[in-house]
């Protein structure tokens, strides 16, 4: 299995179960700025206990890796939990959506777009992975996001609201880090 036709299976289950899902992290920003290699993708899914065994047929235990416990305990606890497959070692980190004023937010301004033909996905908005990037990047400082974050400021400037995003950054105690990107892409 290839990382897309992961993504499809990804969206087109959560399509056909009625799973309010965004898709977000390193296959969100290389849709928005420049590819990189990633073997995962990062899905954030209003997943409820009576979505369990839905999931579970579609991905079957002789094709993936998922845990019904782990499932069940990211639920309860609002964490997340994985899906694996191992025989391509491509994973799917389904992180469980917080109620909060920014996921309410970032729900809002989900944009759908084809990246696969014939399948259509559930994206996070260029602005809302750049915040959560940026939030990724206070806790642990990998360049990464901000080798993401400017790769998408460049190639997807004209579609960014970066209002939006300094009106986050604020909520969010991520101003610092805002501007020090700006003055990177000034400089």
């Amino acid at each position: 299995m290839e990382l897309h036709e992961l993504l499809k299976h990804l969206a087109n289950t959560f399509d056909s179960l009625k799973i309010q899902y965004l898709i977000t992290g390193s296959i969100a920003s290389i849709f928005y700025g420049e590819p990189r290699f990633t073997n995962d993708i990062d899905v954030v899914a209003d997943i409820r206990e009576e979505h369990i065994s839905a999931l579970l047929k579609h991905f079957p235990e002789s094709e993936f890796y998922l845990s019904e416990d782990a499932t069940r305990d990211a639920i309860r606890h609002k964490n997340q939990f994985n899906i694996i497959h191992p025989s391509s070692g491509l994973k799917i980190d389904v992180i469980i959506r917080k109620d909060d004023d920014f996921n309410d937010s970032r729900f809002k301004r989900v944009k759908r777009f084809s990246p696969i033909e014939k399948t259509e996905a559930n994206f996070s908005s260029p602005e809302d992975v750049i915040i959560m990037k940026m939030k990724y990047y206070k806790e642990g400082e990998s360049e990464k996001h901000i080798r993401d974050i400017t790769s998408m400021m460049k190639i997807s400037s004209e579609m960014i609201d970066r209002d939006y995003i300094e009106y986050w950054a604020k909520r969010l105690a991520l101003l610092d880090i805002w501007k020090a990107i700006l003055a990177k892409l000034n400089g």
